[in-house]
C-alpha cells in the first residue's frame, strides 16, 4: 500500500475532523438506533454472504468492527511506549485496582436506594444489569477517547489488554461480592453467569487485535507505516460509530415494541449515579497520584468505562426473559460516551496526527 503526500493530508484531516465531533457522533448513532433500528437489528445478527446452492458464509459484523478499533488502537501504540509502561506501571496498577475496587464501594450505595424504592423486587433487576457492566473488563471504545482526546495511549492499551486478561478472575469475583446485595433468583443467575463466563473471546476478540496492530507497527517499513495510519485509523473511527449504531439498535428495538416509560427513568436514574461516582472516582484518583495530563485522561476514562457490549450480551444469555433489563446497559452505555467526551475535551483538540512513528 502506498499513497501520496496529498492523500494522507486528506486522511488526516479526516481523521481530525471526525474526533471533533465524536461526542455528537455518537449521539446521532443512539438517534439512528432509536429510529431506524431495523438495520442495524440486521447487522446485529451476524448476516451471510451468499455463497449458492443456498449456502452462506456468515458474517459477524459486532466483533469485527471490535477487532477494527482495536488493531488501530494497537497500531497507534509504538512499542516502546509499552515497554516503559511495565517499567514505571503506577498508571497501569491504580486503573485496574480502581476499576475493580470502584464497583465494590459504588453499587452498595445504589442498592441502599434501590431497596427503599417501591419496585417488587427492591430494584435487584436493574441492579443486575448493572453489575453485569461493572464487572466487565475496561471498553475497548475508550481507545478511541484516547486518541480524541490525546490522553496517554499506551496507558489505555495496556489497561484494556491487562483488565481483559484478568477478567475470568475479576468478573467472578466482582459477582460474588455483590451477588448478596439480590433479592430473588438474580443473585443466583449472577453468579452462575460470572463463574461460567468464558475468557476465550477476551482473548481472540480483544487481545489478539491489539497484538496484531502492535505487531504490525514493528514489522512494517516506516513509510508503509504512515500510509497504513492514514487508512486505518479513520476507518476505525467511522467504525466505532457504526458498532454504537448496531449494539444501540438491539436494546432500542424492544423498547419501540414494548414501551416502559418508569423503567427508562428508573434505568436512566441509575446509570447516571453509578457512571457519575466511577468517573468521579478516576478523576479524584489521577488528583491524589498527581499524575501528568495524558495520563490523568487515561485513568480517568478506564475507570469509567466498562465494556457494555459484553454485559448486554451475558445478560441477554442469562436472562433471556428479561429483555427490558438492556435499558440500563443502553443507558449506561450511552452516559459513558457522554462523560468521556466531557473528560477528553479538557485537553486541547489535536491540531496534528496523535500518533507519530
Amino acid at each position: 500500500m502506498d499513497t501520496t503526500p496529498a492523500d494522507r493530508d486528506r486522511a488526516d484531516h479526516a481523521t481530525i475532523w471526525l474526533r471533533r465531533r465524536l461526542g455528537r457522533a455518537v449521539a446521532l448513532a443512539y438517534l439512528l438506533a432509536l429510529l431506524l433500528p431495523a438495520p442495524g437489528l440486521w447487522l446485529r445478527h451476524a448476516p451471510a454472504l451468499p455463497l449458492g446452492d443456498g449456502a452462506g458464509l456468515p458474517l459477524p459484523v459486532a466483533p469485527s468492527l471490535l477487532g477494527l478499533v482495536l488493531f488501530s488502537a494497537g497500531l497507534q501504540v509504538p512499542p516502546h511506549a509499552l515497554v516503559r509502561l511495565l517499567r514505571r506501571p503506577r498508571a497501569l496498577v491504580a486503573g485496574l485496582v480502581l476499576h475493580v475496587t470502584a464497583p465494590l464501594l459504588i453499587i452498595p450505595l445504589v442498592a441502599f436506594a434501590l431497596h427503599r424504592s417501591p419496585d417488587a423486587d427492591g430494584g435487584s433487576g436493574l441492579l443486575t444489569a448493572m453489575i453485569m457492566i461493572v464487572a466487565m473488563p475496561v471498553a475497548a471504545g475508550a481507545t478511541v477517547w484516547t486518541g480524541k482526546g490525546q490522553g496517554d495511549q499506551p496507558t489505555m492499551v495496556g489497561l484494556v489488554l491487562v483488565s481483559t486478561l484478568l477478567s475470568p478472575l475479576s468478573i467472578p469475583v466482582t459477582v460474588d461480592a455483590l451477588a448478596p446485595l439480590l433479592d430473588g433468583g438474580y443473585a443466583g443467575t449472577l453468579t452462575t453467569a460470572g463463574h461460567t463466563l468464558s475468557g476465550g473471546f477476551a482473548l481472540t476478540g480483544v487481545v489478539g487485535p491489539c497484538a496484531a496492530g502492535v505487531l504490525c507497527r514493528l514489522v512494517l517499513p516506516r513509510r508503509l507505516l504512515n500510509s497504513v495510519l492514514g487508512v486505518v485509523v479513520p476507518v476505525a473511527l467511522a467504525g466505532s460509530l457504526v458498532l454504537t449504531y448496531v449494539n444501540a439498535s438491539g436494546a432500542l428495538g424492544s423498547f419501540v415494541a414494548r414501551p416502559r416509560p418508569l423503567l427508562l427513568g428508573a434505568a436512566l436514574a441509575v446509570a447516571t449515579v453509578v457512571c457519575a461516582l466511577s468517573f468521579a472516582t478516576g478523576g479524584i484518583a489521577a488528583r491524589v497520584l498527581r499524575l501528568d495530563a495524558p495520563v490523568s485522561s487515561s485513568l480517568t476514562l478506564a475507570c469509567g468505562m466498562n465494556n457494555s457490549s459484553a454485559g448486554a450480551v451475558l445478560l441477554t444469555t442469562t436472562l433471556p426473559d428479561k429483555p427490558h433489563l438492556l435499558l440500563p446497559v443502553l443507558a449506561y452505555g450511552l452516559l459513558q460516551k457522554t462523560a468521556a467526551n466531557r473528560v477528553v475535551r479538557m485537553r486541547p483538540p489535536p491540531s496534528s496526527r496523535a500518533d507519530p512513528v
